[in-house]
């Protein structure tokens, strides 16, 4: 067990690195510095006077010397300041993560309660009239786009009936949970309409395959009712598969869903990054990059926590082997 979590751990702090590297390599390697937007926008500043600012902030040294000296105030909790936003770093993102958790760990709740028992019921009558329209069901939610969903969910509730706002976090004037999560109904429709149709189709083939298993033939031969098949014999295994979609969603979790955010006008991680870069915001944008990549392995050791919860066979013992 130690000897996993070490080579998990060892692994994890190798794939920070690397991605931190290229992520600050390719926002210094995008044409303009912050220092050329401020000259742009203030005529009064000199040739000189941006040269002396480069020096200062360490702008006119090579990109590699530049990460090597981000990286050790990183390593000592320093992360710097946000230019777009005149911040610390973590306080910027200290106010938008609790949004975005907020948003899209709700939309994931809701996706996997519906999902979950549909794929199901889908997979317990296969090819019927109600599995296609399942799957016709789940395929338009895969296919449509998340903006002309958003659209569509404002032109109907927001404009049309007039029952929910348009956008915003909200209202002026007004405060508390009912108005905030007033406010949230649409984004998190918008969401888990566009989730809950591939976790529905995974959950479907995974439990199909699972039903088609010696051993549940057998328990059924034995008379095993077919509620008592699925919750006691098929459901966990069949879960597995689930799981680890779930995983390599764990990071977006955090990370944010930059479309929904821009359209419902939800000030949360994805808006946030896609801001810093486009503003070549160094500090904000790495960091907030980081975080969603610290959350994605997090999220894959929980999975394989996860196989072995759901599958006795497994064992973390022999994952750390076949590594």
């Amino acid at each position: 067990m130690f000897r996993y979590i070490a080579g998990r751990l060892l692994e994890s702090i190798v794939v920070l690195l690397v991605v931190s590297f290229a992520v600050y390599g390719l926002i210094g390697l995008m044409p303009g510095d912050p220092i050329d937007l401020m000259v742009q926008g203030d005529p009064n500043l000199t040739p000189e006077d941006a040269k002396r600012l480069k020096a200062l902030y360490g702008l006119d040294q090579p990109i590699i010397d530049r990460y090597l000296a981000w990286l050790g105030n990183a390593a000592q909790g320093d992360f710097g300041y946000s230019r777009n936003h005149g911040q610390p770093v973590l306080d910027v993102i200290g106010s938008r993560i609790g949004n975005t958790i907020f948003l899209l760990g709700i939309s994931l709740i809701l996706s996997l309660a519906i999902a979950i028992p549909i794929g199901i019921y889908a997979a317990l009558r296969p090819y019927s009239p109600l599995d296609y329209a399942i799957n016709m069901f789940c395929f338009a939610g895969i296919s449509i786009p998340p903006f002309w969903l958003a659209l569509l969910l404002i032109i109907l509730f927001s404009v049309t009936l007039g029952w929910l706002p348009a956008g915003g976090m909200a209202t002026v004037g007004a405060s508390g949970l009912l108005d905030r999560l007033e406010h949230a109904v649409l984004p998190v429709a918008a969401l888990t309409i566009a989730s809950v149709g591939s976790f529905t189709r995974f959950m479907r083939a995974s439990m199909i395959q699972t039903l088609r298993q010696d051993y549940i033939r057998t328990a059924r031969a034995k008379g095993v009712s077919t509620t008592r098949v699925v919750t006691h014999h098929a459901l966990q295994n069949a879960l597995i598969p689930l799981v680890t979609v779930i995983a390599l969603s764990f990071g977006t979790l955090f990370s944010g869903a930059l479309i929904t955010e821009t359209m419902f006008s939800w000030l949360g991680m994805g808006k946030m990054i896609y801001d810093a870069i486009l503003g070549n915001d160094y500090n904000l944008a790495l960091v907030g990059l980081m975080i969603a990549t610290v959350l994605t392995l997090a999220g894959n050791f929980l999975a394989d926590i996860g196989y072995v919860w759901l599958d006795p066979r497994v064992t973390i013992a022999s994952r750390a082997d076949k590594r």
